[in-house]
């Protein structure tokens, strides 16, 4: 049984941590301000500041670290060079037929997209920006439209290469190849059951475009100025004026009007990309950290392969900001790294996994109970913390009992990254959502209503995942560690 003096320290640093985040502190330095706060409250100064001056090293001083910046920097030239927007235009034109055929192609391009860029902040950002303004001119409501864009968005936690998948790795001490190898078929099932979704309801949500809207859409696609309150402007943006309201929408500046002159070198980039980082890491050929590196030159090429027509200059111009964007997020992940370690330190030192593992025994329950409980508390969690700080604070927590309790580390990892992926679209905090909200000029109010209905269907796909984990473990367990 713990002292009175002990458990205080520990709800004073767990309420500092919340303080700090309510109040929008950078992730990286709740974490360690708040470790460091313990740390100084359960032993001295000194103790503190020696933990803070040696973590920054030990932390990141990982060779298996040095795979996240490249997947991060190959996920930037994927988007320099148009690969999204090229896998958007072939889902658009094959899946159009189908009821919500314009959500169904958004699914489609978010998955994969997902496959190459590894961050669901930059799938989101991406498909927004060229899937709502086309759902809405094809009267898709608001609601409807981003909160597809939002859930969809979150296949880049699941689909490998994720910086999600391989964080909780090395925090786990899990294999990176098998982690990612657990993320495919729970993310391609996602997908499936999110194009289920719109397929059903899309009959009865989306309403027939409007005369006015119709043509707008006629005079954008034969490149003419309007001549009935629209005009196309440059940049790819058609202003509709209707009887009562004036809206700017942004649409995607890949268009084919037949299969034959469909961008289909955007498919082809990501199944080299796809087989480069899964094809290495299957084979052995290659460890999960050349495997980035080799995907990361690869991505590097289809960029210079499809801007080769701009010029040298801009596409050094282009080069670099997917460099100077690779290293700004590095750097975000690393400090959040650091901070985290600061505060498994305290945690440690207070013995807090060891009191948690002592009550978890003690239960009398079911061990699948204990997951079970494990996976709901991160529900709330997921309410009101950002999805790494969650990852950092529940992982070297629950992953040891839950392994310890005989169950299978990957399969848990999996439930629980699927689990923070639907708290990046539950409110309050719900990044996903503002991030689409933002980038589609619209309120946040209405990405959260449409992602309510579709946060039901996540949890199906959670109860699934639990009750059939072969759907996770299968194709771990066909890749060498």
């Amino acid at each position: 049984m713990m002292s009175l003096d002990t458990s205080l320290i520990i709800a004073i640093t767990l309420v500092s941590l919340l303080v700090l985040l309510a109040m929008q502190m950078p992730v990286a330095f709740a974490l360690a301000g708040s470790g460091a706060l313990g740390l100084l409250l359960l032993h001295n100064f000194g103790y503190a500041t020696n933990v803070l001056g040696s973590v920054p090293f030990s932390a990141s001083a990982s060779f298996t670290l040095t795979m996240i910046p490249m997947f991060i920097l190959m996920g930037t030239l994927a988007v320099k060079a148009r690969v999204a927007e090229h896998v958007f235009a072939i889902a658009n034109r094959t899946s159009r037929k189908l009821p919500g055929g314009l959500g169904i192609a958004t699914v489609m391009a978010c998955a994969g997209f997902a496959a190459v860029s590894g961050s669901t902040v930059a799938t989101a950002a991406t498909m927004s920006r060229m899937a709502v303004g086309e759902m809405r001119k094809y009267g898709y409501p608001a609601h409807f439209a981003t909160g597809i864009v939002a859930v969809a968005g979150t296949l880049g936690v699941m689909i490998p290469p994720s910086i999600m998948l391989v964080l909780y790795a090395v925090l786990a001490g899990e294999s990176p190849a098998q982690v990612m190898a657990g993320g495919i078929i729970p993310g391609l099932l996602s997908a499936a059951f999110y194009i289920a979704y719109i397929a059903i309801v899309a009959k009865r949500t989306i309403v027939p475009a409007d005369a006015t809207v119709e043509a707008a859409t006629a005079e954008l696609a034969s490149a003419r100025s309007s001549k009935r309150g629209g005009s196309v402007a440059a940049t790819g943006t058609v202003t509709i004026t209707a009887p009562a309201q004036t809206e700017t929408r942004t649409v995607g500046p890949v268009k084919a009007d037949s299969l034959r002159h469909l961008p289909w070198r955007g498919l082809f980039h990501i199944g080299i990309l796809f087989v480069i980082v899964m094809g290495g890491l299957y084979s052995g050929l290659v460890t999960p950290t050349e495997s980035a590196a080799v995907g990361a030159l690869a991505a590097l090429a289809i960029l210079i392969i499809e801007m080769r027509k701009l010029g040298l200059r801009q596409l050094w111009s282009l080069t670099v900001e997917a460099l100077k964007e690779a290293a700004v997020t590095t750097t975000s992940v690393f400090a959040i790294v650091v901070g985290s370690t600061v505060l498994s330190t305290f945690f440690v030192a207070s013995r807090v996994p060891f009191l948690l593992a002592e009550w978890v025994t003690s239960l009398e329950v079911e061990p699948w109970v204990v997951v079970a409980i494990f996976l709901v508390i991160l529900i709330p969690m997921g309410m009101a913390l950002e999805s790494i700080s969650i990852l950092v604070i529940a992982v070297p927590l629950m992953h040891p009992i839950v392994t310890g309790l005989g169950f299978d580390g990957i399969w848990f990892a999996i439930l629980v990254v699927k689990l923070i992926e639907i708290g990046l679209v539950t409110p309050p905090v719900g990044i996903s959502c503002f991030v689409v909200a933002g980038t589609a000029g619209v309120s946040p109010h209405h990405v959260f209503r449409g992602v309510l209905p579709l946060i039901l269907v996540e949890l199906l796909i959670v109860v699934v995942l639990f009750v059939f984990p072969d759907l996770i473990t299968f194709l771990p367990s066909l890749v060498a560690k």
